[in-house]
């Protein structure tokens, strides 16, 4: 059994977040892990009992890409409302927003070091905040099992139904109807709305963090981070077909201060390489102290 304490986070603009805060209450080290698509605070937890020790606490938390559709709180002066959340409806800019509200919660309990742990989709959400909001507060990233939506979208493509898509999405998104759902036989794996899928499934947009299937696209984002990064890459990864050393090559050659590693033999969740990868984790982490 795993103990740990029930936290509530308040982000910069009064969002209420609920996570779970593992480990010792004034760790050394504080790892903050980030969700992906659909994901929870209860994600991982494998994952979460492999990292904990003496010296270092894991806070995960509910960003408002939990699950598929859901409400969470927002503060209104003395009035608290309900607003609506979950992947199929999210914002990806709004997570800097929820990150942030993490961060700031470790450095008040009193967290010495701050690295952001980001999985598939919420790799690309600790970028992107740290591309807007800076690296002050975070000592480094760990991304496990980077991929591009959009790469893997051209992988699945069937007849062309990726450019239909895109052109309903668009259209319902100048019609001034963004959170509209997609149509299922147009819809991808879960329900989602018009921008949303425009979000995770277009060349140009900001979610597009890691765009190694597009050959001349630069990495704007990664250009724009300079604080140490350590990139774990499943080895047979279910959900692309680009073999992770390709994947990795890519990684090395952007990143600005980046380690690289291919954990074998494990799929997407990581599942059965927990040791390995806290392992490297430590690793990776004494270097950068």
């Amino acid at each position: 059994m795993l103990s740990c304490y029930v936290v509530e986070i308040t982000t910069p603009k009064k969002y209420l977040l609920n996570g779970l805060w593992f480990g010792p209450k004034k760790p050394k080290n504080a790892i903050i892990f980030i969700h992906g698509l659909t994901a929870s605070a209860f994600s991982m937890k494998r994952m979460v009992a492999a990292l904990i020790n003496k010296d270092t606490a894991v806070m995960t938390f509910n960003n408002r890409g939990f699950e598929k559709i859901t409400e969470i709180k927002r503060k209104r002066g003395r009035k608290t409302e309900w607003v609506l959340a979950g992947a199929t409806h999210e914002v990806f800019a709004e997570c800097a927003d929820d990150i942030q509200g993490a961060v700031n919660f470790a450095r008040r309990v009193g967290a010495k070091s701050i690295y952001l742990a980001g999985h598939s989709t919420g790799c690309q959400k600790a970028f992107y905040w740290a591309s807007r909001k800076g690296t002050r507060g975070a000592k480094g990233i760990i991304l496990f099992g980077p991929l591009s939506d959009y790469a893997i979208a051209i992988e699945q493509d069937r007849g062309g139904k990726l450019a239909r898509s895109v052109a309903y999405a668009k259209k319902l998104v100048h019609a001034g109807k963004p959170r509209t759902l997609m149509p299922e036989h147009l819809g991808m794996w879960f329900p989602c709305d018009a921008q949303r899928f425009l979000s995770l499934h277009t060349p140009d947009s900001a979610e597009e963090v890691f765009p190694y299937g597009q050959r001349n696209k630069k990495p704007r984002v990664l250009a724009s981070v300079s604080i140490p990064t350590l990139a774990l890459l499943a080895g047979n990864d279910e959900h692309t077909k680009k073999p992770a050393k390709e994947i990795a090559t890519w990684f090395k050659r952007h990143l600005q201060k980046g380690t690289v590693v291919i954990i074998p033999r494990v799929k997407h969740s990581f599942h059965g390489g927990e040791k390995q990868v806290a392992a490297e984790i430590r690793r990776w982490i004494n270097l950068t102290e």
